[in-house]
């Protein structure tokens, strides 16, 4: 014998569970696609970035440049995580630095989009720290060797990383 509360109850656990399927499956896009992102540093989003490859014409006829780029990494600092170098697709690299040294990234960062808002200048780095970072780099001894001059090159100083997981 069928009790008479049974069919209420199973028609509201049907309806329980079609709407709680109705809440999973509208859930906002842009929330999971934030899950997808690693943060560091200051909170920054991906709106408004231009791809890495564009910065040198950005950079023309400035000593300096405050934006937000996208790119990937090419090659990350094996000891710490302290600096980053993009591929900008013409065979060079930006080499990034952290703000203040205030945040690294993952080790296994290589290969991973990033995306990072803060300030382009060119520079004249040093032999010393152009060993220091091909070192850091894993670079083979005579590689480290090799380096004899100074490079003016342009760089950027990130103050908040998003590399996407």
């Amino acid at each position: 014998m069928i009790r008479p509360h049974l069919p209420r109850l199973l028609t509201f656990l049907l309806l329980l569970l079609m709407g709680s399927w109705a809440i999973v499956s509208c859930q906002n896009p842009q929330a999971s696609q934030e899950q997808d992102w690693a943060y560091f540093g200051d909170s920054i989003t991906v709106d408004g970035a231009i791809d890495v490859s564009e910065l040198p014409d950005r950079m023309k006829g400035n000593a300096m440049a405050e934006l937000k780029l996208a790119g990937t990494i090419q090659e990350c600092c094996q000891k710490k995580g302290c600096w980053m170098k993009l591929d900008m697709g013409n065979g060079k690299t930006l080499r990034v630095g952290f703000k203040d040294y205030a945040f690294f990234v993952p080790l296994e960062s290589a290969g991973s989009r990033v995306v990072m808002q803060g300030v382009a200048t060119y520079d004249t780095t040093s032999v010393e720290a152009l060993r220091h970072y091909a070192e850091d780099g894993g670079k083979t001894a005579d590689e480290i060797a090799a380096i004899t001059e100074p490079e003016i090159e342009l760089v950027f100083e990130a103050s908040g990383v998003r590399l996407k997981k």
